[in-house]
């Protein structure tokens, strides 16, 4: 393993621990919020103002944070009828050709998801004094964190892929 892919695998190491703690704090954060206003609403005859807004947004959060670590494992949807039928040097060749591929449409994904958070950065949400930008920033950080697993997953072939666990 050259330097750069030493440095790429470390830097995911350490942004996915990150990812891991903040899925489980806007998860945490949303149970709680929704918890709070059912109890808000059924037992107490009120209501938290912002609350709809807030749990879409963790959980919009949630989602697009977990995303790359299903990219890092390689456990999203696929096919692979055709690709198991090929001899293990070709679907490592196809593994790295559609790891590019991927890279290609998340660096795209990515140029839409900065141009989208400047265009949202002045509009406010309803409820909250807050940027509706805050949406685009999850896309943002997903399109970011998966284009580097992807880069990694180019460099490193199959063995990339379930490297680490949980």
């Amino acid at each position: 393993m050259g330097t750069i892919t030493r440095l790429l695998t470390g830097l995911l190491r350490h942004v996915d621990r990150l990812s891991y703690v903040l899925i489980v704090v806007t998860m945490a954060a949303m149970a709680g919020l929704v918890s709070a206003q059912v109890f808000m609403r059924y037992v107490m005859g009120s209501s938290i103002d912002s609350a709809d807004e807030l749990s879409r947004l963790f959980f919009v959060w949630a989602i697009f944070l977990s995303i790359p670590q299903g990219v890092k494992f390689g456990i999203h949807v696929g096919i692979d009828l055709l690709v198991a039928q090929f001899g293990e040097h070709t679907r490592a060749l196809l593994a790295r050709a559609m790891a590019g591929f991927g890279a290609v449409l998340m660096a795209v994904v990515l140029y839409a998801a900065i141009i989208a958070t400047s265009d949202k950065w002045q509009e406010l949400m309803p409820t909250l004094n807050m940027t509706a930008a805050v949406y685009y920033i999850a896309v943002l950080i997903c399109a970011a964190h998966s284009l580097l697993h992807l880069i990694n997953q180019l460099l490193l072939g199959p063995e990339a892929v379930h490297r680490e666990s949980f």
